[in-house]
């Protein structure tokens, strides 16, 4: 069977990769890009079958490049996992914790490994573009003074060493993926599930209690907000898009009486997808 090529952003060994294989298993052949906005391109242009993208953090909030991405190539949302955030300090084998001067990583990295940083003072904080990219620069220029912030599976595809594992401030750091779909229908590697979850974008008249009347089309339906996230309306300063996850499925007899009830208030309107919940 032809595995399907999913692309993602960052290097081999990126969180990214981590979940396209809980989506996907071992039916994915991942294709890495260095920007998010190439990931959503090569997926339009059938560069690739489906994408990843990492949409939230539990610590750094949502990525909000990709929410802008998500209205502009209205790929479809077919599934979401998260992925547990493990930063591990990681070298080229034979560099000794005591050689270390810098360390290099993705800003958001970084900034989540505060604590080690304060307990080793010598140690200077490097901004990368990528964790998983950040080992395979040491690797490739063979740095004996420095280190990289990134996964274990980053530094087996090349062949660092870890120093230190695990060097994150808090253990509940999780990232939510979504899975998007192309022209070709991508079915995750997920059973069966029970709980369906929708997002919708919507945009309102800059008028007094438009949201609440946008809101009441699913609360009237005791449909379960998960999440809600406004984005600036381009064109129109100081109005704003409203992306909501809800609990419930699309082809439902209460959630299609919600979004009809929402298209009649909201001034646009456009579901991104229905997918089962993931962990």
């Amino acid at each position: 069977m032809k595995k399907q090529r999913v692309g993602f952003q960052g290097e081999l060994g990126a969180f990214s990769q981590e979940a396209v294989k809980q989506l996907l298993g071992d039916r994915a052949e991942v294709v890495p890009f260095t920007r998010f906005e190439e990931v959503f391109r090569a997926l339009r242009l059938g560069k690739t079958d489906a994408a990843v993208v990492p949409i939230e953090n539990t610590l750094a909030g949502s990525v909000h490049e990709n929410y802008d991405h998500l209205l502009e190539f209205n790929h479809r949302i077919v599934a979401e996992t998260s992925v547990r955030i493990v930063h591990n300090l990681i070298a080229v084998p034979g560099v000794r914790f005591k050689d270390l001067r810098r360390v290099y990583s993705h800003p958001v990295a970084l900034s989540q490994c505060l604590r080690f940083f304060s307990e080793n003072r010598r140690i200077e904080k490097v901004p990368f573009y990528d964790t998983a990219g950040s080992v395979k620069m040491l690797m490739e220029n063979g740095l004996k003074d420095a280190a990289a912030i990134a996964s274990s599976v980053a530094a087996s595809i090349y062949g660092a060493s870890i120093l230190r594992r695990s060097i994150e401030d808090d253990r509940r750091n999780f990232t939510r993926f979504f899975l998007l779909n192309g022209s070709r229908r991508v079915r995750p590697a997920q059973k069966a599930a029970n709980v369906w979850k929708t997002s919708i974008v919507f945009a309102t008249r800059n008028v007094p209690g438009a949201l609440f009347r946008s809101l009441s089309a699913l609360a009237l339906r005791d449909l379960n907000l998960t999440k809600i996230e406004s984005r600036p309306l381009r064109g129109k300063p100081w109005e704003y898009l409203f992306y909501v996850d809800f609990i419930g499925r699309e082809d439902e007899q209460r959630v299609q009486n919600a979004l009809h009830h929402l298209a009649e208030t909201a001034d646009f309107l456009r579901v991104l997808g229905s997918y089962p919940r993931g962990d």
